[in-house]
Formats: C-alpha cells, structure tokens, sequence
C-alpha cells in the first residue's frame, strides 16, 4: 500500500521526468518518449520508470540509452526537485509494453 507521501514523489517526479524527456527528444525526429509511471520505494531511496517509446521497434535501444546515461538524467532531476525532495533516488528505466499488449488483443478479437 502506498502512502500519501510516495504518491505526491511518483506524480512530481514522472511530471518532471516526461518535460525532460520532452526536450532531449525534440531533437530526435520521429521518435516518442513518454513516462506511463513511476514507482518509488517506501524509503524513497528508489525510483522505477516505466517508459513508453514510439516507434517500439527501438524501445530496447533507447531504454538501454536512458539507462546508461541515468546518473546525468539522476543530476538532471535532482536541480529540478532540489527544494521539494532532500534526497534523490536511485533510478531505474523500463519498458512500458501495455500499449502493445492492447494493440494485439485488439489484433486478436477482430479475428
């Protein structure tokens, strides 16, 4: 169960995660990198992003991308949050796959 505490963190962090995201991907044309959640431990010592890409075909490329470059995006985030939060957690990326579980079932169904 969540605390009211680990809510507020996820909803500012995934907000400022996906501005972040926004900017490093304008500069790459054609691809869409979209925070779906985050989760973060009880002792907000860790955080678990989930991410969403478009096209999916490179979303291991570019989770894999985000993951090597975590201790920047962790620096990154840590001047934006620097007055709410004392300490930044540790961050882990992921790939969010719901939308294409959701696209084959739909694949399936109209079958």
């Amino acid at each position: 169960m969540e605390t009211t505490r680990q809510q507020k963190i996820e909803r500012l962090l995934q907000k400022e995660l996906a501005d972040i995201f926004q900017k490093q991907t304008a500069q790459m044309r054609g691809t869409l990198v979209s925070v779906s959640k985050v989760r973060i431990s009880p002792d907000l010592s860790v955080m678990r992003g989930y991410l969403s890409v478009f096209p999916s075909e490179r979303a291991e490329e570019i989770i894999g991308n985000i993951n090597a470059q975590a201790s920047q995006l962790r620096y990154e985030l840590g001047q934006r949050v620097r007055h709410q939060l004392r300490i930044i957690p540790e961050i882990k990326f992921f790939q969010d796959d719901s939308l294409d579980y959701l696209e084959r079932i739909d694949q399936l169904l109209q079958h």
